[in-house]
């Protein structure tokens, strides 16, 4: 049997075609485009969603049987706010997850309807990215489609309707609105009064691997494929790349250097840390999940490299690092504010400590140093709820480099597993739809079965003492410089 995941991202669609024990046979991407209205706007047609998909699996099943074809699954972008009339049309662009027109109502349910509330009803606070806030954003400013709204849907989730005809979400995802009552894994009656809002609007929660119905006659017709293949509903993308990477189970972790970073830790129980500093929300295999959430991490890199040194050769750049854990610069990571755990959209990025004798390859290890100093404050954040940690799995493209990984494992003091193949949230997509399909009784014996580890890097203990002492340092700079974005 063969399965199809697809991620739904932000500048393009990526399909993955898998057999069931886990082989991938084909990935295949289609870009679409972004829109940027007014400044701090981030806006997409989910048409183009649609459409590229449809054009992707075509490609994607190109010379194979595709009545082998059993499943189909979802990762995708988060937060984003999807709505439809009585006709099921598309009202208004989707306003994206990076949207930050929300200030106002992201402040108002912050302070006015306060943090407590926030946190009892949903065990979050609000960001200018989640669903909610956009939601009141809409009824103060575009009343007219707020009072034509009859369906609220998140990306993947329109792809899934569009497909299946199936208006549902999945647990992980809906943890992102600000909607949902994560710990008791259903809608917030309390948060749809104060958003205006009714359970009718908000699809129907199911869990990530669970069936929530099969392929529309005719789109299956124009697919070629059998109606009878199954649409799970599938999760995330940071879920869903927890799933890729086998981060699955009690306190598995997985770190993420991608253009944002994430430090993502699963647990079978239900936690959230007093001040919300790490995002609560539901897991893909039917558990929790914790999960601290940089705004820039290997776009830090990028951005020093190409805007500022005017090279795209990493590996050169960093062949010149060599003294690990004595470097005197320190890079705060900020380019784009931060959310975990400070949740400050005005802080901004910044090297300190520069002398004479500071050399190109200080300021290149700094900004890796950075950018692992950062997650390592969310990490403090769930140590300090019990969780202990020996090993996390590594994923992204920063995680391409060895000195970053080596960088990593010793800045959070723990073993780095690098993965044998790392498709992300399309993986993880393809395993939840063999999942569905009965191929594996749950999402962690799919993740035992399928993911494979290459190798294993082993914290040195000299180099974590000097970066021990080095993380203390960091973590002064930060209240220091606060007041000066406020």
């Amino acid at each position: 049997m063969y399965f199809i995941g697809v991620d739904l991202g932000t500048s393009a669609v990526k399909l993955l075609l898998m057999q069931e024990d886990g082989q991938v046979l084909r990935v295949v991407s289609r870009e679409y485009p972004l829109y940027f209205p007014h400044s701090g706007w981030s806006e997409q047609n989910p048409d183009d969603w649609f459409n590229q998909t449809m054009k992707g699996i075509g490609q994607l099943l190109e010379g194979f049987d595709k009545e082998n074809v059993a499943g189909i699954s979802f990762g995708g972008q988060m937060h984003g706010l999807v709505i439809l009339d009585d006709q099921d049309r598309v009202i208004r662009p989707a306003i994206l997850w990076n949207d930050g027109r929300t200030g106002e109502e992201t402040d108002y349910l912050n302070q006015t309807v306060g943090k407590e509330t926030l946190s009892r009803c949903t065990a979050n606070i609000a960001f200018a990215g989640f669903t909610a806030p956009k939601i009141l954003w809409v009824k103060k400013h575009e009343p007219e489609h707020f009072q034509r709204i009859r369906k609220i849907m998140l990306p993947k989730d329109y792809l899934a309707y569009r497909l299946s005809g199936s208006f549902c979400t999945d647990l992980s995802d809906a943890s992102g609105t600000l909607l949902l009552d994560v710990k008791n894994r259903c809608w917030s009656k309390e948060m749809l009064d104060l958003c205006h809002i009714t359970e009718d609007q908000l699809p129907r929660l199911y869990e990530s691997y669970e069936v929530t119905g099969t392929l529309r006659p005719d789109i299956a017709a124009q697919l070629s494929l059998s109606p009878k293949v199954k649409v799970i509903a599938g999760a995330g993308d940071n879920a869903a790349a927890a799933v890729g990477t086998g981060t699955v189970g009690n306190a598995s972790c997985n770190i993420s250097l991608g253009t944002s970073g994430t430090i993502f830790i699963s647990s079978d129980t239900f936690r959230v840390d007093s001040h919300n500093a790490l995002h609560s929300f539901a897991h893909a295999d039917g558990h929790y999940h914790l999960m601290g959430c940089m705004l820039s991490a290997a776009s830090c890199n990028k951005w020093w490299t190409e805007n500022i040194l005017h090279t795209d050769d990493n590996a050169a750049e960093q062949a010149q690092i060599s003294k690990l854990g004595e470097n005197q610069v320190f890079f705060l990571p900020y380019l784009m504010g931060e959310r975990s755990p400070h949740n400050n959209p005005d802080v901004r990025a910044m090297f300190i400590g520069m002398s004479m004798d500071t050399a190109r390859a200080d300021m290149t290890q700094a900004v890796l140093e950075g950018v692992a100093f950062g997650l390592r404050d969310s990490l403090e954040v769930a140590k300090s709820l019990g969780i202990s940690l020996e090993r996390t799995k590594i994923c992204g493209g920063g995680a391409k480099s060895p000195l970053w990984r080596t960088i990593i494992a010793n800045v959070m003091n723990l073993k780095v597993d690098v993965l044998e193949q790392e498709e992300g949230p399309a993986l993880g997509g393809a395993m939840l739809a063999a999942v569905g399909c009965g191929v594996y009784p749950d999402v962690k014996s799919a993740a035992d079965r399928i993911v494979k580890i290459r190798e294993t890097l082993e914290p040195d203990p000299d180099l974590t003492a000097k970066y021990e002492a080095r993380y203390r340092e960091f973590t002064r700079l930060y209240p220091m410089i606060r007041p000066f974005f406020q």
